[in-house]
Parts: C-alpha cells; sequence; structure tokens
C-alpha cells in the first residue's frame, strides 16, 4: 500500500522529523513514522508550524516532511513565503479533499484551490492520479526538493484515500 512506499522513500531519503496535523488520510502513514526510531513525529496544532519545523528542521542538519490535508493549504499561504525567500527545501504531502463525490461542501473551495494556490506560492506540485504513482512521485519530490531546495507538494488524490459520504459520518 501506498503509507509503507512512502514511509519506505522518507526512510532512505533521510528524512528525520515529519510534522503532522492529525488527518484520517494519513493515518497509516503517521503510525509508521512514530514507530520508526529513526524518524519523529510531531503533532502540529496548526499546518503553519510545520513550515517552523521544516525550517529547524534544516538549519539543525535534518530533512523533514509535513503532512497535511488540502484545507491545511489555506493555512500556510503567508508562511510560504518565507521558504521561497530562504530557499530551503520543503516536502509537503497533502491528501485531497472536495474532489470526487465529496460530502463536505466546506472542503470543495480550498480542495479546488490547492494546487493553483500552491503554484502562485513558488511550489511545485505533483499530483499522482493513480496509486501505483504515488510513491514514484514522492521519490521523485524528495530528490527535487533537497538537491535544489524547492518547496514541492504531493497532493494524493481523494479517489485513493476513500471518498467519505455523510452516512459514514453520522453513524458514529
Amino acid at each position: 500500500m501506498w503509507p509503507e512506499g512512502i514511509h519506505k522513500e522518507l526512510s532512505a531519503a533521510g528524512v528525520r522529523q515529519i510534522g503532522y496535523v492529525p488527518d484520517a488520510g494519513h493515518k497509516r502513514l503517521i503510525e509508521l513514522c512514530q514507530a520508526d526510531k529513526k524518524m519523529r513525529a510531531v503533532v502540529l496544532s496548526t499546518e503553519e508550524e510545520g513550515i517552523g519545523l521544516a525550517a529547524g528542521a534544516w538549519l539543525g542538519g535534518q530533512k523533514s516532511v509535513l503532512l497535511m490535508q488540502s484545507s491545511g493549504v489555506g493555512n500556510v499561504i503567508n508562511v510560504l513565503g518565507m521558504v521561497r525567500e530562504c530557499r530551503f527545501p520543503l516536502v509537503t504531502l497533502v491528501t485531497m479533499r472536495g474532489e470526487q463525490g465529496e460530502f463536505n461542501p466546506w472542503q470543495v473551495p480550498m480542495g479546488q484551490a490547492t494546487r493553483p494556490v500552491l503554484e502562485s506560492m513558488g511550489t511545485v506540485v505533483h499530483a499522482p492520479a493513480t496509486e501505483a504513482e504515488i510513491v514514484p512521485t514522492v521519490n521523485a519530490a524528495l530528490r527535487l526538493a533537497y538537491n535544489s531546495y524547492a518547496s514541492v507538494a504531493v497532493l494524493i488524490p481523494q479517489r485513493v484515500i476513500g471518498i467519505k459520504s455523510f452516512q459514514d459520518q453520522t453513524s458514529r
């Protein structure tokens, strides 16, 4: 499965810090990173903190990755300017919402704006279309970011993480 493949890529790339806001789409990847003795999984209260974590990790000689949902992209717009001006590598793995069959109308606007917002702030965006493309895309993003001091995001499509329904939410 893709979470296991991503974890292997992160480990092989020497990523040591994983910043995340809790997200069901990243649940398995977060668990793998938490269990990895070579990685430090850091729970964030807001996505913006992840940019600071990435900057601090890089200044301290470590690599990091930020995990978030597409709705969190709206929270990092301003601080992405720091990434652009300071030219430090940032890898963001974004689970998408607001795409096919979204049940929550609040997720649609940012889900639709995620790619253009990131690109307008200087982030290179990769959007694999299938589950099979995710791991090689993450590998390419890690290499691009850490070899060229770029901000790179991988958008993990909603059809891969699973399309929720209102029924799923009310049956709990």
